[in-house]
């Protein structure tokens, strides 16, 4: 495991990030807000499971809306708070870890923009994951970094559960729909990129994938087929007869986000005590006090609030809660705020901002 390089970062000196750029503006656009103990029946959760997650509410879009109708619908909310000519769009981002589609062989990114009716903006797709949309600012500091006509470009983190496929709850999560989008601008002072980034462990790629319904295994008689299989199947497959191993995996789950933390703090050339807010995956309140412990902070640094009330978007969990953050005014300039997760793959990740 890497070392924790956290008091190695504090002897830098800050460095400038090597493309200056930042947000616009921030906005969503969510499912319908659900009561978890009200609606937990429908999706065979107990009541002893929903006292350890500490969820209180989901977000389920109506039945009929698209994924694609989704991140537009937070895309026209951040193009209308930013004030930019939507002429001025040189690229559009999306980040989709659904790990359903709503159809094969087809593009979510150019979905999206078509519904903003951009014709002929050039898009890109993100799909990793959990970590797609963290991940996606290193993919725009590529963009402003080799493609100076850009001025400003869209991001949309959008996901949405496939009921048919996938359990909406589990054993470790209760999972939403919605999306949250982001408008970039080159040299723009606030809600500035510093770093990303990424530790993989490529050992574990099986953790959490689907069994039935990709060309390895079709889901054809019966595409509901996954929802009797524990999301998390593979891993205890894969500890079977060594539960301390996975009980000392689980907390190699928590320690490598704080590698990825603490990356990012050394790339910024600063300290993790300097952070202001960690903000992770809406992951259960067991889980988020345990990084929290690990990461040295207290509770209240990080989202763990949100994520009893919002539910869990996939990977635009992090943008969601700073966009939310921002907007009831809890931020102030120079903070530092991390944005961090793991994701399946597995990934962990952590993107830096200075609010």
């Amino acid at each position: 495991m890497p070392a924790d390089r956290g008091g190695e970062a504090a002897t830098m000196t800050p460095r400038a990030p090597t493309v200056d750029f930042g947000m616009l503006s921030l906005a969503t656009s969510l499912g319908e807000p659900c009561q978890v103990a009200d609606t937990a029946h429908l999706y065979g959760i107990s009541a002893e499971q929903l006292s350890r997650l500490g969820y209180e509410r989901y977000h389920r879009a109506a039945d009929g809306v698209t994924t694609a109708q989704l991140g537009a619908a937070a895309a026209r909310a951040a193009l209308e708070k930013s004030g930019v000519d939507r002429a001025a769009i040189g690229y559009l981002v999306v980040a989709n870890g659904a790990t359903v589609p709503e159809y094969l062989n087809w593009d979510i990114s150019t979905a999206v923009a078509s519904q903003l009716g951009f014709n002929t903006v050039p898009t890109l797709l993100l799909t990793q994951g959990c970590a797609s949309a963290v991940l996606a600012f290193q993919q725009v500091a590529g963009m402003f970094a080799t493609r100076p006509e850009i001025g400003t470009i869209l991001l949309v983190a959008v996901d949405r559960v496939s009921e048919r496929h996938t359990r909406r709850m589990g054993a470790t999560t209760v999972d939403s729909d919605g999306a949250v989008a982001i408008v970039f601008q080159r040299g723009h002072p606030s809600f500035r990129w510093l770093a990303t980034e990424q530790v993989t462990a490529a050992e574990f790629v099986d953790f959490f994938r689907l069994e039935y319904c990709g060309s390895a295994a079709a889901c054809v008689p019966d595409a509901n087929r996954n929802l009797g299989i524990d999301p998390a199947y593979q891993v205890y497959r894969h500890f079977h007869d060594e539960p301390k191993l996975l009980v000392e995996w689980a907390a190699e789950v928590d320690r490598r986000v704080i590698d990825a933390v603490d990356g990012v703090c050394q790339q910024a050339g600063v300290s993790r005590s300097e952070l202001s807010r960690l903000i992770m995956l809406n992951d259960s309140q067991p889980s988020m006090a345990a990084v929290a412990r690990a990461a040295g902070l207290p509770i209240d640094r990080t989202n763990a609030r949100l994520s009893s009330m919002l539910g869990h978007f996939g990977g635009a969990d992090p943008l969601v809660c700073l966009s939310l953050y921002h907007q009831d005014g809890l931020l102030t300039a120079g903070e530092l705020v991390a944005l961090a997760g793991m994701s399946s793959g597995m990934h962990w990740f952590c993107t830096l901002i200075e609010v």
